[in-house]
């Protein structure tokens, strides 16, 4: 098994999709090397990998918001793909297993940087979230709430 595990800003906004009935969530993750050339000039290198995180749990989605620092793992794929002008290109694609909210946007408002939530699709899993009836819309990034009923005591 290969795992991949990236750190980066989302480049857009979640989107939850229903695929055969069962929920995706999609989003893109970059992460920006900075490193200097050999002529000691400052480069920045980005790599873009796509996301899919396949979970009835979708209570993380709202928060999954354009320029949010993540961290996430699962297994990777790369895909071979042709534009309409005949230009071919490789793109990184992520199976996800696990999220997390690492704190903090570009735009200042997200969470205040503390930290985050995870969220996993092993079962069961004793870092799971616990569920709170409150509105997505109201809660806070580090108040993300999931139902309990999978939890093993």
């Amino acid at each position: 098994m290969i795992k991949l595990q990236v750190i980066g800003n989302l480049g857009k906004d979640g989107v939850v999709n229903n695929v055969n009935g069962k929920n995706v969530i999609n989003f893109s993750v970059a992460h920006t090397e900075k490193f200097k050339d050999a002529q000691g000039v400052q480069k920045d290198k980005t790599i873009w990998v796509e996301c899919a995180y396949w979970t009835d749990r979708t209570g993380i989605a709202p928060y999954l918001k354009k320029g949010t620092q993540v961290y996430a793992e699962g297994q990777p794929d790369i895909r071979n793909y042709t534009t309409k002008d005949g230009t071919q290109g490789t793109s990184l694609s992520l199976r996800v297993s696990s999220v997390q909210l690492l704190g903090g946007r570009n735009d200042n408002q997200g969470g205040d940087g503390s930290g985050g939530n995870s969220y996993q699709n092993q079962q069961p899993s004793y870092s799971q979230p616990s569920y709170n009836q409150s509105s997505p819309a109201t809660a806070s990034a580090n108040e993300i709430t999931e139902p309990m009923d999978d939890l093993p005591f």
